[in-house]
């Protein structure tokens, strides 16, 4: 399949193009002035891991997330609610890293096989390995744990192996071929994985066209990596890393370089219809109102946490050096909501003084409960 672009299709692609770089450009600019620019980016990754779920089918609350995140649930998570945390997992550790970095092969590595692997078993890669006594004989190797043993150090081979790409003392032509690598030994009858879906070569017909978005516009090219995904799907179970690499994109561009931009946010507000749609210029220019959308709507956010901010600056304006409120009006703007007991951890206090402090600061209620409260910026 090709995606390169005629002038014909590019002429119709102009107007949605010059508001989507209208867009960007000026919701980049706010976010790097505001006061209220890394809670933006914070929040962002919620909405964002919830809008993922959306454009796929599922709905997973704001709230549900917000409280998963921080270890609090209110009831058994569901398969969909651990879906939207390790998107909003995959999103911080895109953001912490270098721009260019979730791009690359040793990045998509890690961002694919290693996200559920190389982070849950680092730290047991790298603490030595308790070595078993055994006799001259080997009779351990057949013995009732030896196929679990196995399994252990094939574990822990592979991600040392990862390891090794991320921190660059493996070469880089690995890194694609890692992915591969940790195919499960425990599915005799393939119901987790198709052969037939060769992921690795999926991943790198995706990669082929890089070279063609690099060529184009930042935005242009992310709306290509982005439709190339969509066609290739390149992962079954992790296509919602797709919108997560057109926000790095922009980032590594330098076009949206304050944040990580909530792609799913915007796309979300587009049609089904037209996002899924056969003709391509329809599907182009519904990702070009997606990101114009997505800017719009951040836009609007900046303006509400700013003015939270001023009111909740007014209430404790003059208070003492060592007054916890300021911190407290900063975790509030980094969350979509907040309970007791999240700012009784954060700040360090007890549930009682979290209270008295919420009082103080003024922030609405928006559960209408009287036990289990949750405060958040309406």
């Amino acid at each position: 399949m090709r995606y390169d672009i005629d002038g014909a299709m590019l002429q119709s692609l102009f107007p949605a193009l010059a508001a989507a770089e209208d867009g960007l450009a000026r919701l980049d600019e706010r976010v790097l002035r505001s006061p209220v620019g890394e809670g933006f980016a914070e929040r962002s990754h919620f909405f964002d891991a919830a809008g993922a779920l959306w454009v796929a089918g599922e709905l997973v609350h704001v709230e549900d997330l917000v409280l998963h995140d921080a270890h609090m649930d209110s009831r058994a998570p569901s398969h969909e609610l651990t879906i939207a945390h390790s998107v909003l997992r995959t999103r911080r550790r895109i953001w912490t890293g270098e721009p260019s970095w979730a791009l690359s092969g040793s990045g998509l590595a890690v961002l694919t096989s290693a996200m559920g692997e190389a982070e849950g078993t680092a730290l047991a890669s790298q603490t030595p390995a308790i070595e078993v006594e055994t006799d001259e004989e080997g009779e351990d190797e057949g013995g009732p744990l030896a196929a679990e043993m196995a399994e252990i150090d094939a574990l822990l081979a592979r991600s040392q192996k990862l390891i090794d790409i991320h921190t660059g003392k493996a070469p880089a032509g690995e890194a694609v071929a890692a992915i591969s690598s940790a195919k499960r030994n425990d599915d005799p009858l393939g119901l987790l994985g198709d052969e037939e879906w060769d992921e690795e070569q999926r991943l790198a017909e995706w990669r082929s066209v890089l070279p063609l978005a690099d060529s184009l516009p930042p935005i242009l090219g992310a709306v290509i990596l982005f439709e190339a995904w969509d066609r290739i799907e390149p992962l079954r179970r992790q296509h919602w890393l797709g919108g997560l690499l057109v926000a790095s994109y922009l980032r590594a561009r330098g076009k949206v370089a304050s944040h990580l931009f909530s792609f799913y946010g915007g796309l979300k507000l587009v049609r089904h219809e037209r996002r899924r749609a056969r003709d391509r210029p329809t599907r182009l220019q519904a990702f070009l109102e997606a990101m114009h959308l997505g800017a719009a709507a951040g836009l609007k956010e900046i303006d509400r946490l700013s003015l939270a901010r001023t009111q909740m600056e007014l209430r404790y304006r003059g208070r003492r050096s060592n007054s916890s409120l300021p911190e407290l009006a900063d975790f509030i703007l980094s969350r979509p909501m907040v309970s007791a007991a999240m700012i009784a951890r954060h700040l360090r206090i007890t549930p009682r003084g979290a209270l008295n402090l919420v009082n103080e600061i003024g922030i609405r209620e928006i559960t209408g409960r009287g036990r289990y409260r949750a405060w958040g910026i309406i």
